[in-house]
């Protein structure tokens, strides 16, 4: 099935009649919207930087292509899709295990049968780190493959010397909970951290599915190329001792956000009207992200605590929105989704209080707003330690895993977090324009995440020479 406008297809037709010099580009991301949308972010960077040499298609789900089919895209990106042999996306949290098991056993054969019917063979296979087995797709059709990683290069190097956290008894048998204060600073080119801010499934949440992702980026080195979502400037220490230890060509891409869209969009959707009304920098945005959820105990703390606090708000609430609002409230709003990007870049929003998954934690870095963390799994955890201590980019709600945070706690931290007069407000603000200023710069044109993109663009091209 292809999803394509009339400006698309005579586009591609172009491109498919001249397939002798174009390249063509196939995206796999794993189903999941925070893997999803950094890859599409990619394949649409690409596009724009070299519109007339590459066509690109991204590879998803029939049940995904009803999700982000109609959403905007250049001409020379196309979907293709694969039936719905894995759980749906609606109730993938239920059964993350099972969910993770259907991913590595029913998605390479469909996969499989579309890349060998393709009318313009690949000429790169850009898939998500996880899918590992693409690797041996990718030999047995002899297509070189790019692996790309869409968390912090900081959660690859901890995955990746899995072997110095066993020796040093921080994970596996010798580990005791007991342990989780003591500091890891042996990892190459990652700042000292807790052991208690690992990813979470090296010794709690998410274990039973952690040997998968283990075995996953311990094998990203074998493809032809490494993608990292991350702008060098703030993981450069980690990037390089990777670049110095792996084989494999490594790229820093930059946040792969939709920041290109950002500034063009000139679409004013109702939330933004409400937010040019409200003053300079007295907005907490409030989003826990697409996957997981707080326990309904813990979120109604959160719902107390937002409204005592007395702050004006943007919520973003999945599903009911009626226990996110207060009667004769109007100092917020609770909306079902809104383009978050925009939103963080609006100069009204003075915080944002996150999951901290990692596109969020981009975005937020980017637009250059002070984080309330509040992390619920996996990566999340170490984003939150590296948006607090080594960016100093803002404050965390929850430091320890199953303690309750009350509304008192969070009306009393909200407030503090809130007062851009504090000294200790002024210096994370003045902080977190530096990180933005350091991220604009990346993304600009000539800039080095640009690039990385240009250069991974041109290696591509000539793998086709070859």
């Amino acid at each position: 099935m292809w999803c394509l406008t009339l400006h698309a297809q005579t586009t591609i037709k172009s491109l498919m009649a001249d397939s002798i010099t174009t390249s063509h580009v196939v995206a796999i991301p794993y189903p999941g919207r925070g893997h999803i949308n950094p890859m599409i972010n990619l394949c649409n960077l690409i596009s724009l930087r070299r519109p007339s040499d590459l066509l690109i298609t991204v590879v998803v789900t029939e049940e995904w292509l009803g999700f982000i089919g109609s959403d905007p895209k250049p001409a020379n990106v196309r979907f293709a899709t694969i039936p719905n042999v894995i759980p749906s996306e609606l109730n993938r949290a239920s059964d993350f295990p099972g969910f993770i098991k259907s991913v590595q056993t029913k998605l390479e054969d469909p996969v499989e049968k579309l890349l060998r019917r393709m009318e313009i063979p690949a000429t790169v296979i850009v898939y998500d780190t996880y899918l590992m087995w693409m690797l041996d797709l990718g030999r047995r059709l002899d297509i070189p493959v790019a692996s790309f990683f869409t968390m912090s290069a900081t959660v690859f190097s901890m995955c990746y010397h899995h072997d110095l956290l066993l020796r040093n008894g921080h994970t596996g048998d010798d580990y005791f909970s007991e342990k989780d204060e003591e500091v890891i600073d042996y990892i190459p080119g990652v700042p000292p951290m807790r052991v208690a801010d690992l990813v979470t499934g090296f010794n709690g949440k998410g274990k039973e599915v952690f040997p998968v992702a283990l075995k996953a980026i311990l094998m990203a080195d074998k493809a032809q190329f490494l993608l990292f979502v991350s702008v060098y400037e703030l993981e450069d220490k980690v990037i390089d001792a990777l670049k110095s230890e792996l084989s494999v060509p490594v790229y820093a891409i930059g946040p792969s956000i939709p920041y290109y869209k950002v500034r063009n969009d000139q679409n004013t959707p109702d939330y933004l009207v409400w937010l040019d009304r409200q003053p300079e920098g007295s907005v907490l945005y409030i989003s826990q992200g697409s996957f997981l959820s707080v326990s309904d105990a813990q979120l109604e703390e959160i719902v107390a605590g937002v409204h005592e606090s007395g702050v004006r708000y943007m919520w973003i609430a999945r599903g009911e929105t009626a226990r996110f609002r207060r009667e004769n409230d109007e100092k917020g709003i609770v909306i079902p989704w809104c383009d978050q990007l925009r939103v963080l870049c609006h100069g009204s929003v003075g915080g944002f209080w996150s999951h901290c998954g990692w596109n969020s934690t981009k975005e937020g870095a980017y637009a250059g707003v002070p984080m309330l963390t509040f992390p619920i799994f996996w990566d999340q955890v170490s984003n939150s330690k590296m948006i607090v201590e080594d960016w100093k980019l803002g404050r965390r709600v929850r430091v320890d895993e199953g303690i309750l945070v009350t509304r008192d706690e969070i009306a009393k931290l909200i407030k503090s977090f809130m007062d851009e007069e504090s000294e200790e407000g002024k210096q994370m603000r003045k902080r977190a324009r530096e990180i933005k200023k350091i991220c604009r710069q990346a993304t600009n044109e000539g800039g080095p995440a640009e690039k990385d993109i240009d250069l991974f663009i041109g290696d591509i091209l000539n793998s086709r020479n070859n």
